[in-house]
């Protein structure tokens, strides 16, 4: 309240978001601590954590999901989500707005439609994806976190 008695401004509300990845090199989670870096540099209050681990109370909180994982798959054909079985067991997450991301090396063919149909399947909706390259992960971790924010507002 302001000090004669009427309302101040509203306060914006925070935003929150966790990235859940799976990674097998190191890419997949470099990018995904890159994402919350950003995010959290943005004024969101963000939570990072693999799949193994994931903090459900943040999961719980978000309003921004974003799942990574790595491409797996031979080199021009067959390429799917890395450990793609681990990510249809992720938790529902029943109308959260969601993001996706892969990391691949030479061809991601179609692993994000991929990612974004698990994902769809445990009930998120998602917003869109993007691959990226392992020498691009600052660059691809920085388009992903502003479709974040584009999508916090």
């Amino acid at each position: 309240m302001s000090s004669c008695g009427r309302p101040g401004p509203a306060r914006p509300r925070a935003v929150h978001a966790i990235v859940i990845y799976e990674s097998l090199t190191g890419n997949t989670r470099r990018a995904g601590e890159m994402i919350g870096g950003e995010l959290a540099g943005n004024g969101v209050e963000v939570s990072v954590c693999p799949t193994n681990r994931i903090d459900y109370q943040a999961l719980a909180k978000a309003d921004l999901v974003i799942i990574g994982t790595w491409t797996d798959g031979l080199l021009l054909v067959g390429q799917r989500p890395g450990r793609a079985g681990r990510l249809r067991n992720l938790p529902v997450i029943d109308g959260k707005r969601c993001l996706v991301y892969v990391t691949y090396a030479i061809d991601p063919g179609k692993t994000v439609q991929k990612l974004e149909a698990i994902v769809r399947e445990r009930g998120g909706e998602v917003l869109g994806g993007l691959a990226i390259h392992r020498s691009k992960l600052a660059e691809g971790a920085r388009q992903v976190a502003e479709g974040a924010l584009a999508a916090a507002v």
